[in-house]
């Protein structure tokens, strides 16, 4: 048992595949603020950093920098029905229950809308695998990684020592070295292997199947067995 560890993990590219939600709310601003996006709009590199970040990207090409009312716009469709457009990647839920099960604390740390972090897990029902849901609020002030990492361990009066950050993206793990955690970087997710290798990621796993062993060998200091 392992009940002074925590886990913390992304949402997006690592426990859920949110493309086709998050690709419908994109167009949906777009389109909101005048513009006629490609159907097949490729967002797939972007997914993961703020929302600010992936609308002034996204806005570019139009010269329009009207990031805060694509933002708005954004979080209305997906509030309504962007959100449901997530499924959990198979192997997910054994992956928790297995954590879970031996006593780690998991909490969830996304740059996402922490109210709809919450409800795509009860829909997906995996929420209660989580002893904390996390993400960013209205004010802005956790919109970042490093700054919504540092307030889950404050918060949880988490040991950096004793955790670690799961991600698929240069941001979890750039994140998770600033306030002095270890970062696994996923496989499956939305970021490539170089991308994680670049930032540093102290190890990396392929598969679903691997990732609760791969965590707790971390967390315990123990070498995953081959």
């Amino acid at each position: 048992m392992l009940p002074t560890c925590s886990v913390l993990l992304d949402l997006d590219g690592t426990l859920i595949d949110s493309q086709p939600g998050i690709l419908a709310s994109c167009l949906a601003a777009l389109r909101t603020l005048g513009h006629e996006p490609d159907e097949i709009l490729d967002i797939k590199r972007v997914i993961g950093p703020p929302l600010e970040d992936v609308m002034q990207f996204l806005l570019q090409p139009y010269g329009d920098d009207r990031i805060a009312e694509a933002v708005a716009a954004y979080r209305q469709h997906y509030g309504e029905s962007g959100l449901l457009g997530s499924e959990a990647y198979p192997g997910i839920g054994g992956s928790l229950e297995e954590m879970q099960q031996a006593g780690l604390r998991i909490h969830l740390a996304t740059s996402k809308r922490a109210t709809f972090a919450r409800r795509i897990l009860e829909h997906l029902e995996l929420a209660t695998y989580f002893d904390g849901i996390h993400g960013s609020v209205p004010s802005g002030e956790l919109d970042h990684k490093p700054e919504l990492l540092a307030h889950i361990l404050s918060e949880h009066s988490i040991s950096p020592s004793r955790s670690l950050m799961v991600g698929d993206r240069r941001y979890d793990i750039s994140g998770a070295h600033a306030v002095g955690m270890r970062g696994l970087g996923v496989l499956w997710g939305y970021g490539t292997r170089d991308e994680l290798e670049t930032a540093g990621a102290d190890q990396l796993v392929e598969s679903t199947a691997d990732l609760a062993r791969t965590v707790l060998s971390m967390v315990s200091g123990k070498q995953p067995s081959t």
